[in-house]
C-alpha cells in the first residue's frame, strides 16, 4: 500500500478528532466574526490548498453573501500592493506553514489591517505565528508529497467555520456524522475509472458550485501521480471553448453528487456522450445510470468532501496500475518554497 493511498485512509479518523478539538475555537471565531462581521474576505494559498480555500470561498459567499477574492502572493512578495484591508478578514491555507510566499502575503495583510485567520497542519508554524488566530488541522504528519488527508482536513475545518459562523444547526449534525460518511465513501470501488484511464494521457474533470474545487484537486492528482494531462472546468464553462478538445473516445471525469448542480451536471454527462466522449460520470445511487458510486454526505454543502474521499484511493490505483510510485511524484517535493 502506497502512503498516499494508507494517508487517503487514515482521512476519515483524523476528520472525527479534528471535529471535536476544534469546536470551541470555531464556534468562538464564529461568534467574533457575526459580531464584527467582515466586509470582504481574501484567500491566500497555492495548490491543494488554494483548491481548499475555493471551497471555502465558495461556502462563506453562500451562507454570508460577502465577496471573497483569493489574491495572488506575487502582488505582495514582488509587486509590493499597498494594502488597504481595513475591516476585511484574510484566511492562509497551508499543509506546512512554512511557505514565504503565504506568510509574506499574510504579514502585509496583516499591516493593510485585516484580520487574519490561517488554516495550517503544522502546529506553531511560521504562518500560524504571523495570523491573529491559527486554526490546526490535526491532520498528523503527512507523508506522501501528494496531500490527500491534510486536503481533506482543511475542507472540513473550513465547514465547520462556516457553520458555527452562520449557526447552522444542520450543516453541525451533518459534520458529525461526516466521518462516518467518509470511511464509506473509502470504500467505493471505483476500478471502471482505473480501467478506463490506464493508457489516459489527457481528460477533463467536471465539477460545478463548491464540487469545481474537488475538480481542480482531482485534475491536479491526476498530473502529479499519474503524469496524465488533466484539465478542471465548471459545467457553467465547458461548453465554451474547451469543448474544441472533445473528440471520440475523450475521458471526461463528471462530479455529479446530490445538490442544486446535480440536474445541469447530469444534463452535461448525456450530452457528452452523445457527441462520442468517454464520459465517467460519479453520481448517488438514485442516478441508475452512474459509472462510479458516491455515497451521500448528508448536506449539499459537505458533498465534495464524500467525491474526493472515493476519489483518492482510485487515482493512488491508478497511479500504480501505469507503473508510476504515487508517492514520489517526478521533480516535485513535500514543501515548495516560492517568493
Amino acid at each position: 500500500m502506497s502512503l498516499m493511498l494508507e494517508e487517503a485512509l487514515n482521512a476519515p479518523d483524523r476528520l472525527r478528532g479534528q471535529l471535536g478539538r476544534n469546536q470551541e475555537m470555531l464556534r468562538d471565531l464564529g461568534q467574533r466574526l457575526r459580531i464584527e462581521p467582515p466586509r470582504c474576505v481574501v484567500t491566500v494559498a497555492r495548490g491543494s490548498s488554494d483548491h481548499a480555500a475555493g471551497y471555502f470561498a465558495y461556502l462563506c459567499m453562500q451562507a454570508q453573501g460577502i465577496p471573497v477574492a483569493s489574491l495572488p502572493p506575487s502582488l505582495s512578495t514582488l509587486a509590493r500592493a499597498p494594502w488597504q484591508l481595513d475591516g476585511q478578514l484574510s484566511v492562509a491555507i497551508s499543509q506546512s506553514g512554512q511557505s514565504p510566499d503565504l506568510i509574506a502575503s499574510q504579514s502585509a495583510f496583516k499591516s493593510g489591517g485585516a484580520r487574519t485567520v490561517a488554516l495550517v497542519n503544522s502546529p506553531e508554524s511560521p504562518l500560524g505565528r504571523d495570523s491573529d488566530v491559527e486554526v490546526p488541522l490535526h491532520a498528523g504528519e503527512e507523508h506522501s508529497v501528494a496531500a490527500t488527508k491534510s486536503y481533506l482536513a482543511t475542507l472540513s475545518a473550513a465547514a465547520q467555520l462556516i457553520a458555527h459562523w452562520g449557526e447552522n444547526a444542520l450543516m453541525l449534525n451533518a459534520l458529525s456524522e461526516l466521518p462516518d460518511r467518509l470511511v464509506e465513501a473509502a470504500a467505493q470501488d471505483w476500478t471502471p475509472a482505473i480501467d478506463t484511464l490506464l493508457d489516459a494521457d489527457k481528460l477533463m474533470v467536471i465539477g460545478r458550485g463548491p464540487g469545481l474545487a474537488i475538480a481542480q484537486e482531482a485534475a491536479l492528482k491526476f498530473k502529479e501521480t499519474c503524469a496524465i494531462q488533466a484539465e478542471p472546468f465548471s459545467a457553467a464553462e465547458v461548453r465554451h471553448g474547451p469543448m474544441a478538445l472533445i473528440e471520440p473516445g475523450y475521458p471526461v471525469l463528471v462530479f455529479a453528487p446530490p445538490g442544486p448542480e446535480q440536474v445541469g451536471l447530469l444534463e452535461l454527462a448525456e450530452w457528452l456522450e452523445s457527441i462520442g466522449a468517454k464520459v465517467l460520470l460519479a453520481a448517488d445511487k438514485r442516478v441508475t445510470h452512474r459509472h462510479l458510486t458516491l455515497t451521500d454526505a448528508n448536506h449539499e454543502s459537505l458533498q465534495p468532501l464524500s467525491v474526493i474521499q472515493s476519489f483518492y484511493p482510485m487515482v493512488a490505483g491508478l497511479a500504480t496500475a501505469r507503473g508510476i510510485d504515487p508517492d514520489k511524484p517526478r521533480h516535485l517535493r513535500k514543501v515548495t518554497c516560492t517568493l
